[in-house]
């Protein structure tokens, strides 16, 4: 089967693989739409996110919608979306109900564990969660992104009404911002230094955008938001977001920074008394995220801007690194036919 292959950064190459074969238990699944996320862009620029590097030819795609084709519980033909995480089960994070964080978790689309932008995949059945008859695969796939902002907000603990401040108005900026709306945020500001990514972010129910976060503390008069969700690939994002937070206030870091480190004045938090989260992942979110989009309290389609088979995954990622055409995701169609 077709599949595209990262060979090391940059290089991007579609290829033939060997057809998946289902374990006991198994689902075979066939790919429908896979998400090119901010994670899969880390792979393909720098061939590694920390220790998990690309050591041999390796299929990225963890945000996907697959169509049942046998095994597991679900009739052929069932449209799911797919939880690419499957914890041991056994550990101690397991057991206390902290799946996101299971040390020997294997990860679909993370090394050395396969991805999905290819055609066929496999997959347990209880990692695969039916969508309703009038979700189309895009959606579906971006319901896995979507998750990752409720566990975020989960972490934040939003009180109503209470400020929030959003930095950088990727896709997963995006939807932090709209699941921040539905938690009883009062005010709502994004920041991104793109101006087409800014100006989605007020489309989509920012009260505020600018491109710096010194937006933010001129907006609340010098205090500084209640909450802020960090959304960046900048170094500099968790800094920011300490500036940009009041006294007392809450930061949830949900980006990954480039090179693996990031910047915290430890004098300015300590002097703040700031609570600050480090979100992973998500956990069992998926129903709610599939509530949210069926009941229209989040929108989905306008962040997913592009379209492309699998011969233009190259073509996909270079589009995203480089944001360009107004790019905020790209979705890939590894059997074509609904872009």
């Amino acid at each position: 089967m077709r599949a595209a292959l990262l060979y090391r950064a940059r290089d991007l190459r579609i290829g033939q693989v060997p057809d998946p074969v289902p374990g006991p238990g198994e689902a075979l699944l066939k790919v429908r739409a896979v998400g090119i996320c901010g994670s899969d862009l880390h792979y393909y620029l720098d061939g590694c996110i920390g220790t998990a590097q690309v050591q041999d030819p390796f299929i990225m795609g963890h945000e996907f919608a697959a169509e049942v084709v046998e095994g597991g519980l679900l009739p052929p033909g069932t449209l799911v979306a797919v939880d690419p995480a499957q914890p041991c089960g056994t550990c101690e994070w397991c057991h206390t109900g902290h799946h996101n964080l299971c040390p020997k978790v294997r990860f679909v689309g993370s090394p050395p564990y396969s991805g999905a932008l290819t055609e066929y995949i496999t997959a347990p059945p209880e990692n695969l969660f039916p969508v309703p008859a009038h979700f189309d695969a895009a959606t579906t796939a971006l319901l896995e992104p979507l998750g990752v902002a409720i566990h975020a907000l989960d972490l934040a603990r939003l009180k109503p009404m209470e400020s929030v401040a959003v930095l950088g108005a990727g896709s997963i900026g995006l939807l932090l911002l709209q699941v921040a709306r539905q938690c009883g945020a009062g005010q709502l500001f994004a920041i991104d230094p793109i101006n087409y990514r800014a100006e989605a972010a007020r489309k989509l129910g920012a009260d505020g955008v600018a491109g710096t976060y010194e937006a933010i503390l001129d907006w609340t008069k010098g205090r500084g938001a209640d909450v802020v969700l960090e959304a960046t690939n900048s170094p500099l994002g968790p800094q920011h977001a300490a500036e940009a937070v009041r006294i007392g206030g809450r930061v949830v870091l949900v980006g990954i920074p480039e090179g693996d480190h990031f910047t915290l004045n430890a004098s300015l938090v300590r002097r703040k008394g700031l609570t600050i989260k480090l979100s992973r992942r998500m956990g069992h979110v998926y129903s709610r995220a599939i509530q949210m989009v069926q009941s229209k309290r989040v929108q989905l389609a306008p962040i997913a801007t592009h379209h492309f088979g699998l011969e233009d995954t190259p073509e996909a990622f270079a589009l995203q690194a480089e944001y360009r055409d107004g790019v905020l995701k790209s979705v890939i169609y590894p059997w074509g036919g609904e872009r």
